[in-house]
C-alpha cells in the first residue's frame, strides 16, 4: 500500500519526504520493523518511542511518525527517508493501521461496549444470543479473543493496542465473522486505540470511581469525558437509566438514537418482577410486543442489568424471544460470577474478584440473596501491592460468614507471609476464619462445610487457569479442582 494512501483520515500532517512509496506493513515496536515497514513513534508513559527512530530505520524502516514537536535535528535520519509529523502519533497509529488493513471493522457490524463494570458479562451474554442465532460471531475483551466460538488468545488488557486491533478484525473479516462485539475502555478512547473504528452500536453499562491515577485518569470528569467519546464515533446506542451518569447521556446527545434500560427507573427496556437466588435470577420483560420471564444463571442484581443491555442489542438485530432466552439460561461468562455445576448442588461461584473493591462487590452481592452462609476463599497475589492484604482481610470478615485465607499466585514471595498480611485484616473483625495455605486443601474444606443453602465463593482466580510459583505456571483450573474434590469426596 502507498503511504499516502495510509494517511487518509489525518490531518494536520507535515511531510518531509516521498509518500508514493511502498509500505509493507507497519510497527510501533522497533524490534518488529521489516523491510519496507513504516515505524510509528509513541511517547508512552514510560519509554519514548522516538529514541528508537535509528533501530527502526537499521531494520529496515522507510517511512517513520514521529509526535509534533519532537526534536528532528536529534535523530540521525538517513536521506530518502520519509518523515511524517502527526499531531498525535497514537491516532496516526489507529487511523494507519485501519487503512492499511482494508478498514475491516466496515465490514461486519460492531458492537462497543463501556462502563465500569459488567462490560466483560454483558459482551459475553450479547456473543451468546448472536451465536444462538445463527450469527458468526467475534469477540475481543477483558478475558480473551474469540472467532466463531474458538478463543484465539488471551488477552493481556481490556482493548488492545490499535495495530494489534485492526489486525485482529481483519483476521476476523476473513473468517466470515458477521458481527463483533467488543469491550472498549475509557483508556482505549483516550489514547486513541479504536480510532478509526465504524461501530453500528455503542452500549454504556454504568459509571462509579475507577481508574484515577497519573497514568489513567486525573478525575472523574476526565474518566467520563473519555468514555462518552463512543458516543461521537457511533449515533445508535444504549444506555443504563438507573445510573446517574447514564441517564445523562440521552440529553448530552440529543440527535443520537439512543434506547434506555433499566429496572428503577422509565426506560425502553425494563425488568420487572425480579427473583434472585444463590443459583440464578430471573425477571419479567418486554420483549418486542409480549411480556417474557427470562432467567439465567448468573445470580445477582447486576445481572438484570446486563441482561437486559444484551436484550437491547439482540432486538436490534430482531432476535426472537425464544433465542434470547434460552441463550441467557445457558450463558457462562468465565471467571465472572462463574456458578460450577456439581452433583452436590452446592453454590460454588467463581469470580475474579482481587481487589477490596471487587471483594466488596461480589462479597455484598452473594451475601443479598443467599439465605444460608456465605463462606469465602482467597488469597493475594505475591509481587503485587502488598497494602491491600490487610484491606481485604477486614472486608472478608466484615462480609462473609467464613473465610478460608489461602495461596494466590504467591509468584517469588513466601505464601506464608502473605496469608499473615491478610490475617492482620481479618483480626480486626469478629469474622470467623481458618489459614489454609494449600488452595485446594482450603476448597476442600469449604465444600465439607457447605449445604445447599449457602454459598461458596473463590475470589481472586476467576479465568486464569494457573498458580504461578517462583516463576513457574502450574497448571490450575479451579473448575477441574472441585470436580475432582467433589468426586472425591462422593
Amino acid at each position: 500500500m502507498k503511504l499516502k494512501e495510509m494517511l487518509i483520515g489525518l490531518e494536520g500532517l507535515k511531510v518531509k519526504g516521498d509518500l508514493d512509496i511502498d509500505i509493507k506493513g507497519l510497527e510501533k515496536n522497533s524490534k518488529e520493523v521489516k523491510e519496507g515497514y513504516l515505524f510509528v513513534a509513541i511517547k508512552g508513559f514510560s519509554v519514548d518511542g522516538h529514541i528508537y527512530i535509528e533501530d527502526a530505520i537499521k531494520s529496515g524502516a522507510v517511512a517513520v511518525i514521529i509526535q509534533e514537536g519532537c526534536d528532528l535535528k536529534s535523530f540521525k535520519v538517513p536521506e530518502g527517508i520519509t518523515i511524517v509529523m502527526a499531531k498525535d502519533t497514537r491516532e496516526a497509529l489507529a487511523i494507519a493501521s485501519s487503512n492499511f488493513y482494508g478498514n475491516p471493522s466496515s465490514k461486519f457490524k460492531l458492537i462497543g461496549v463501556t462502563g465500569t463494570k459488567g462490560k466483560t458479562t454483558t459482551t459475553f451474554m450479547i456473543k451468546q444470543i448472536l451465536e444462538k442465532a445463527g450469527k458468526k460471531v467475534g469477540l475481543i475483551g477483558t478475558i480473551a479473543t474469540y472467532i466463531n466460538g474458538k478463543k484465539i488468545k488471551d488477552s493481556d488488557r481490556t482493548t488492545p493496542e490499535s495495530l494489534e486491533l485492526q489486525q485482529t478484525f481483519h483476521r476476523m473479516v476473513e473468517e466470515g465473522i458477521e458481527i463483533v462485539v467488543m469491550e472498549v475502555s475509557s483508556q482505549s478512547l483516550k489514547l486513541h486505540r479504536v480510532e478509526g473504528c465504524e461501530f453500528d452500536i455503542v452500549l454504556f453499562t454504568n459509571f462509579s470511581e475507577d481508574h484515577i491515577s497519573p497514568n489513567e485518569h486525573p478525575d472523574m470528569e476526565d474518566y467520563f469525558k473519555s468514555k462518552l467519546k463512543l458516543f461521537e464515533m457511533c449515533k445508535t446506542g444504549i444506555v443504563n437509566t438507573d445510573n446517574i451518569q447514564g441517564a445523562k447521556i440521552p440529553k448530552l446527545f440529543p440527535n443520537n438514537n439512543i434506547t434506555t434500560y433499566g429496572i428503577d427507573n422509565y426506560a425502553n427496556v425494563l425488568a420487572k418482577d425480579i427473583t434472585i437466588t444463590n443459583s440464578y435470577v430471573d425477571f419479567r420483560v418486554k420483549i418486542t410486543d409480549r411480556n417474557e420471564r427470562v432467567k439465567t444463571s448468573i445470580p445477582g442484581r447486576f445481572s438484570v442489568y446486563n441482561s437486559l443491555a444484551s436484550i437491547c442489542v439482540a432486538q436490534k438485530f430482531g432476535i426472537s424471544p425464544e433465542v434470547i432466552k434460552e441463550a441467557l439460561e445457558t450463558v457462562r461468562v468465565p471467571g465472572r460470577s462463574e456458578l460450577v455445576d456439581n452433583k452436590l448442588e452446592i453454590p460454588i461461584m467463581i469470580d475474579y474478584a482481587h481487589s477490596p473493591e471487587s471483594l466488596e462487590n461480589i462479597l455484598q452481592a452473594v451475601k443479598s440473596y443467599t439465605r444460608g452462609k456465605v463462606i469465602n476463599v482467597f488469597g493475594c497475589g505475591g509481587d503485587r501491592d502488598s497494602g491491600k492484604r490487610p484491606i481485604m482481610g477486614e472486608i472478608s470478615g466484615k462480609i462473609a460468614d467464613y473465610t478460608f485465607i489461602t495461596s494466590d499466585n504467591p509468584r517469588t514471595e513466601d505464601p506464608q507471609k502473605i496469608v499473615e498480611q491478610i490475617e492482620e485484616g481479618i483480626k480486626k473483625t469478629k469474622g470467623k476464619y481458618s489459614v489454609v495455605v494449600d488452595r485446594t486443601e482450603a476448597i476442600k474444606q469449604a465444600i465439607k462445610m457447605a449445604t445447599k443453602r449457602d454459598i461458596i465463593l473463590l475470589a481472586g482466580k476467576g479465568h486464569e487457569t494457573y498458580q504461578e510459583i517462583n516463576g513457574v505456571k502450574h497448571s490450575y483450573d479451579e473448575r477441574i479442582i472441585v470436580k475432582d474434590l467433589i468426586e472425591k469426596l462422593g
